[in-house]
């Protein structure tokens, strides 16, 4: 083996030495691994940073820990759900047939158990505690035949009970049907507003044989599908039945509807009225129930009473819960708990916190005057119009004063201007209709006092027609089907120029890039709304603050004391029985008036086309009001065109003046007919309160080729007169068939136009003008009882 040491190499001076790799912002696991080594704390760097640099095991801990936190909560709150010191279940009883005897089906639900404690409120609310389950239940019961009251019950409810029947024997008319026409209404809007946790139930089972009970709940199940998949139907005939479906509703996982949680509500149990005694039209109202929701309830708010309005609260009282039995207190709670319950606490408003309830600002007509005039102004400009009327140039009168002078051509043009905003919102043809319908019922009203002792069925079946109506309708549905086959074209005048006609409409380049000035000619009413710089930004502040507000937590037993309430509105209160009354607690801005922007799409089972600026009823949320919306296409952009129908199987965007309603919020629509009958014409969501929403209304003016030579047309039928065709000179032209142009030059005084195209003119084609004008709604706003 050799001795010799082998010799090491050593650089020279001249050893090359390159750069180091510069990584950038990513760094080695060893690097941050050296970096964070012997560290007790991170500065500077975020939490999400952090946990990204964690190790596989640290991670792993940190989901387990979080999962674990997660189902804590959800415990706690099914735990909460129904017990001893929380608000009771809601159940909904909704039937889907019309002649479902439900006292029945509550009374077999009540004598279910005899250990069960049963109270009723002077309301109607029944209450049942049952000490087997752990859990308190309260049943609350809607008329049949009552749409928004039973919308209302559904609203408010933690869980709704659809209960069908099966056919008695000697009842043949109901045989083999399983949901009439009553329930598929009622089902679908409950659907449109948004579900709570829901249960199929079935009642008189027990009279099928026991071997086609299972084939009916299957064709129960087969029919439900269609609105709720997967839903297993019970039996509502002996005590075990009722039993398990009251298991199954304290025990089955809880839907939550956003709209419905973000704001504190609460359904009366009892009302009482007190007179002030400074006056005794007013007084104050007092409303108990359990307050539910998911945030709290504060005083210095505003509340919402259905279909009567907003509202201040003098206090709000913390009660102890009169359906809560002493016995089950002291076996289920210490006595330090007890103390609590028996506690009363009263919150009362600060009037400097306290929202104000006005809704809308007063504009002052005079804001936009820079000065005052003086009287001798006055009485100058008293003198000048003296000068005016007269029609004869005095002697000595300069041209510029002749000017001003009015004459009858200058009249005439006004009476044209003023009648504008008339033909817009009614045609000729609508008018003569009218008239002639008029006419129509003073001709019948003459010959009502003629009967027939003996008539024939079809003479009985015309007796409840209404002649009048059939016009009507029918003249409505002409009009809608010559929308939709030409949208928007409108015939010239013939008798009067058309730069009159249409003198507030204006060309457009291009819809989609053209500019239009949001704040250009607003009208009076934009003076009393309110607008938010930021809608969404605004939205999502107020829904992370309304958590921490201080108040009364949901689940608690209060009494609301509301202030400023008329004798009028609680004799109103009075008169409606058996109805469900909501208070509900509004969030900021809630109650201001904006321009309410909702999406609303066409109901499959209403055919008919509804034309704009048509009386509605809409469900917005809690709240229920009439309005006349304008409907416009639901598309991206700063401008949206107006619709002059809302057809069926279509989605359009309805604007009116509204209070401001917070996204997400879902949207009913009804028309009421002369019958009173309310049907379902279209469901949404609220879109947006903003005022800027540009909607514009297009006409379009037809002509056709009257000579083609290449790409110069001659135009005719368009125009018929010389001056309006140099009116409108720079507006551009299209055609059907895709051609662009412009006018060049009027041939002579009857409309004759000779038009340059970008390309060749077929004869069959249709010039195109499409004018433009803004349109808004008007303040058509009204609550349901108004």
């Amino acid at each position: 083996m050799s001795t010799i040491k082998q010799e090491t190499h050593r650089p020279g001076a001249l050893k090359q030495s390159n750069k180091q790799h510069k990584t950038g912002k990513h760094r080695s696991k060893s690097s941050i691994n050296n970096d964070f080594k012997s560290k007790q704390s991170i500065i500077g760097k975020s939490s999400k940073h952090f946990e990204k640099n964690l190790r596989k095991n640290a991670r792993r801990n940190q989901l387990l820990q979080h999962r674990k936190k997660k189902r804590e909560q959800v415990l706690a709150q099914k735990r909460n759900l129904g017990g001893f010191f929380s608000a009771p279940i809601l159940i909904c009883v909704i039937p889907l047939q019309n002649d479902i005897d439900i006292k029945d089906i509550v009374s077999v639900v009540i004598n279910m158990d005899e250990t069960a404690n049963v109270a009723t409120s002077s309301n109607g609310i029944i209450h049942i505690s049952i000490p087997r389950l752990k859990q308190r239940f309260s049943i609350i019961v809607p008329p049949i035949d009552d749409v928004f009251a039973t919308l209302d019950a559904a609203k408010v409810a933690t869980t709704i009970l659809f209960v069908t029947s099966v056919a008695s024997q000697g009842n043949d008319n109901k045989q083999g049907q399983i949901i009439d026409d009553w329930g598929k209404e009622i089902i679908t809007s409950c659907l449109a507003q948004g579900l709570s946790s829901t249960i199929i139930a079935v009642h008189n089972i027990q009279t099928l044989h026991i071997k086609k009970r299972q084939e009916y709940k299957q064709s129960i199940q087969r029919t439900i599908s269609k609105w709720l998949p997967a839903e297993k139907v019970f039996e509502l005939d002996t005590t075990a039945d009722c039993l398990n479906m009251l298991r199954h509703a304290g025990l089955q996982k809880q839907r939550s509807l956003f709209y419905k949680d973000i704001r504190p509500h609460l359904l009366a149990e009892e009302v009482y009225f007190e007179c002030d005694e400074d006056s005794l039209d007013f007084g104050t109202l007092m409303v108990s129930g359990y307050l539910r929701g998911a945030t709290p309830l504060c005083v210095n708010s505003l509340i919402y009473i259905s279909d009567f309005g907003n509202f201040q609260m003098s206090c709000i009282k913390t009660l102890r819960d009169p359906y809560l039995i002493e016995h089950e207190q002291k076996r289920h709670f210490s006595d330090s708990k007890m103390k609590w319950r028996n506690e009363t606490e009263i919150l009362t408003a600060d009037p400097e916190k306290q929202e104000s309830l006005e809704s809308e600002y007063i504009p002052d007509p005079m804001d936009a005057e820079q000065t005052w005039p003086t009287k001798e102004e006055l009485a100058e400009a008293a003198n000048n119009r003296k000068r005016k009327i007269v029609k004869v140039v005095p002697k000595g009168t300069s041209e510029y004063q002749a000017a001003w002078i009015p004459d009858e051509d200058g009249e005439s043009l006004g009476i044209c201007s003023e009648n504008e905003d008339l033909e817009d919102n009614m045609d000729v043809e609508e008018a003569k209709s009218e008239a002639a319908s008029s006419e129509d019922m003073e001709d019948d009203e003459q010959y009502e006092s003629i009967t027939i002792s003996e008539a024939l069925d079809e003479e009985r079946y015309d007796q409840d027609i209404d002649m009048n109506e059939e016009k009507q309708a029918m003249e409505k549905f002409k009009e809608a089907k010559l929308d939709v086959q030409f949208p928007d074209e409108v015939d010239t005048p013939q008798d009067s120029l058309a730069k009159i006609r249409f003198q507030k409409y204006r060309g457009l380049e291009s819809f989609r890039t053209s500019p239009w000035d949001p704040k250009e000619n607003l009208p009076v009413d934009y003076s009393r709304i309110i607008e938010f710089s930021d809608y969404d930004r605004r939205r999502k502040r107020i829904y992370k603050e309304c958590k921490d507000v201080e108040g009364v937590m949901p689940g608690c037993y209060i009494q609301v004391c509301i202030a400023r309430v008329s004798k009028e509105t609680f004799k109103a209160f009075a008169i409606i029985e058996n109805k469900p009354l909501i208070v509900v607690g509004l969030l900021p801005y809630e109650h201001k008036m904006s321009l309410l922007n909702v999406v609303l799409k066409h109901s499959n089972n209403y055919t008919h086309s509804i034309k704009s600026k048509e009386r509605l009823i809409f469900q917005c949320g809690f709240r229920r009001f009439t309005t006349c919306p304008i409907f416009s296409q639901h598309t991206n952009g700063t401008k949206h065109k107006y619709e002059r129908y809302f057809h069926p199987e279509t989605t359009v965007v309805a604007s009116m003046y509204a209070p401001v309603t917070f996204s997400p919020c879902p949207i009913l629509c009804y028309v009421e007919s002369k019958s009173g009958k309310l049907e379902l014409i279209a469901t949404g969501s609220v879109l947006s309160c903003d005022p800027n929403r540009i909607v514009l209304k297009r006409v379009v003016l037809s002509g056709h080729p009257y000579k083609v030579n290449k790409k110069s047309v001659v135009i005719r039928f368009m125009f018929f007169h010389r001056e309006d065709i140099e009116w409108f000179k720079p507006v551009q032209m299209r055609t059907k068939y895709g051609r662009r142009g412009h006018i060049k030059e009027p041939l002579g005084t009857h409309g004759h136009m000779k038009c340059i195209f970008n390309g060749q003119l077929k004869s069959q084609d249709t010039v195109l003008m499409n004018l433009y004008k803004r349109v808004f709604p008007k303040w058509t706003y009204e609550l349901m009882n108004q």
